[in-house]
This record gives structure tokens, C-alpha cells and sequence, in this order.
């Protein structure tokens, strides 16, 4: 099992594709783990010509899980955050952050496209900001600026992000409820099966299964604050991918985003919600790559020119 120690963590990770191609650190979402990401999409980069590495997040997977810091008390988090009251967290964003690029040392990558999606999208920025020496290039993906007064989840989104998970021993209980909240916050006009999603869900629960943890990192985004200043400062070129039709964070923090960054490209797409459908990730991934392609282009003429 690959592990990396990582800021005295044990940091799960894999990779695929040719070495010696452009490397590209994927960064998962909240309570996401690695294998996560979908197959059409990591084979989709790949085949792009890069060199893929992705990772268990702290607290989450075959990562290290920071039991010590117990369980986080929802609700007075959420009265906190409503209130605009300081919070306390075992550890924050920036800290998530530190450890995607303690597992580029690890692995001696000097410089990667970095792609992070939602809460993982909120890590890549701040990796793109703090250590602008090691990214290539910057993809947030249905992800947020985390500006105060950006509309926040539907309803319907809110009800399944905050309602309370069956019983870990009723696996099958705990597969639908799951896959039924992938089915809220998925794409409207390109559905997963329920076959499908059921196989993915039981797939990552048979792997691990830590629900507190994400409630952890939950409070980590909470006590990070947004990054309004921070985004400002990005000086990698910049793609900002979003589904119009997200209810569980809507495209406006998406739009956000991409105006705070300087030189940022947006692409908006219909009928995508809060995933990476298997329909979509040929257009993705073929945007993703001609962008991390074209800022390769770039660094290769500036490097030439500074010789």
C-alpha cells in the first residue's frame, strides 16, 4: 500500500500514467476519498498525456483518520457560522493544503497541475496562492470562492448534506443513503444509475467508512474563513469549471472565483450538478488538459528565455 509520511501523517496515494509525463495532483472533496475520482475521468487524463496522483485527504480513507480530536458539534458549528462567531478546529484548509505538497516532496515532484474539486477545489486554490512555486496550473471544480453572502445549497441539498447517516452495521441502509444523496446533488441532465452509484458507494464504504471525520473536515471549511484576498494573489493560469445547475454549491461561487483570479478562464456548463458524471468527462477532461497543456507552452518559452 503506497503511504507517504506527511506533516507526521500517513498520507495514502496512488498513481497512474507515465512518470515522465506533466504530473497533475488531484485533490478529492469533503468526505471523499481517492478512488472517488470516476474511471472515465482519471483514464480521460491520462490518456491526455499526464501523470496522475491522487490521495486520501487527512481524516478521511486509508489515510491517517486524528481520532483525538473527537466530534465536532454540528449544530453549534453551523449557529457559529450563521452568527459570523470564531471557530475552533482540530486543523483547517491550509493545513490540507500543507500536506498536498509535503506529498509532492515526498514523491520529488517539483511542480504539478494541481485539480481540486468542491472542498478540494478550496485546497487547490490555497495551494496555488501559498506555494505558487510548485503548480503548473490551477483547475477548481465546482468549487467557491467562500465569499460571505453567495447563495448557499437548495433546500433539498441541505437536507441530505446535514441529515444523520443509518447505523454504520446496516450496510445497505447506508448504501442508499448515500447514493441517494448523490442522486440530489448530482447533474439534472446527466443522471448516474442507481446501479452504478450503489456500486461506487459500497465499493468506498468496504474501504473506509468514517463519518465523524467528515464532519471534521466540514468545520475545517467553516473555520478556514473565505479566500476573497487570498485569490487575488494567484499568479498560475487558472481554470474554473462549474455546473449551472449545482445545488450544492451554486455557480456563483464559481463565478466568484474566476473574477478574483486574476486572468482566470470560466467554463460553465448546463445540466451539470455537484459531480463528475461519466457524460461529461470527455469535454472535461479535454479542457482540463488543453489548459495545463497550454501552460506548459508557456513555462517551456519562459524558461527558453531566461537562458
Amino acid at each position: 500500500m503506497p503511504i507517504a509520511k506527511v506533516n507526521d501523517l500517513d498520507i495514502w496515494y496512488d498513481t497512474q500514467g507515465d512518470p515522465a509525463h506533466p504530473p497533475l495532483l488531484l485533490i478529492v472533496g469533503l468526505g471523499m476519498q481517492s478512488v472517488s475520482w470516476p474511471d472515465s475521468f482519471c483514464n480521460g487524463l491520462v490518456e491526455r498525456g499526464f501523470y496522475l496522483i491522487r490521495f486520501d485527504n487527512r481524516d478521511n480513507g486509508l489515510s491517517t483518520k486524528l481520532h483525538h480530536l473527537g466530534k465536532p458539534n454540528t449544530l453549534l458549528a453551523v449557529m457559529k457560522m450563521a452568527l459570523r462567531m470564531k471557530l475552533a478546529a482540530g486543523y483547517k484548509l491550509d493545513d490540507m493544503a500543507a500536506d498536498a505538497i509535503g506529498l509532492m516532496d515526498a514523491l520529488d515532484i517539483p511542480r504539478a497541475h494541481i485539480v481540486g474539486a468542491s472542498m478540494g477545489g478550496m485546497i487547490a486554490q490555497i495551494v496555488a496562492a501559498r506555494y505558487p512555486e510548485r503548480v503548473l496550473s490551477l483547475t477548481s471544480i465546482m468549487s467557491t470562492s467562500g465569499r460571505r453572502g453567495l447563495p448557499g445549497p437548495t433546500r433539498a441539498a441541505r437536507k441530505v448534506l446535514f441529515s444523520a447517516a443509518p447505523d454504520p452495521t446496516q450496510h445497505a441502509a447506508l448504501v442508499e443513503h448515500f447514493v441517494h444523496t448523490m442522486q440530489v446533488i448530482g447533474s439534472p441532465a446527466y443522471p448516474t444509475s442507481s446501479e452504478i452509484l450503489r456500486e461506487r458507494v459500497s465499493r468506498t464504504i468496504k474501504r473506509s467508512l468514517e463519518p465523524i471525520a467528515t464532519t471534521r473536515q466540514l468545520l475545517a471549511i467553516g473555520a478556514s474563513g473565505d479566500r476573497v484576498e487570498l485569490l487575488k494573489h494567484i499568479g498560475a493560469p487558472t481554470l474554473v469549471i462549474h455546473g449551472i445547475d449545482d445545488p450544492l454549491v451554486p455557480i456563483a461561487g464559481g463565478r466568484d472565483t474566476s473574477r478574483l483570479i486574476p486572468n482566470a478562464v470560466m467554463v460553465e456548463i448546463p445540466g451539470m450538478g455537484h459531480d463528475l458524471p461519466d457524460q461529461l468527462a470527455e469535454e472535461i477532461t479535454q479542457k482540463i488538459a488543453a489548459h495545463c497543456h497550454a501552460a506548459d507552452a508557456v513555462s517551456v518559452t519562459v524558461a527558453a528565455m531566461a537562458e
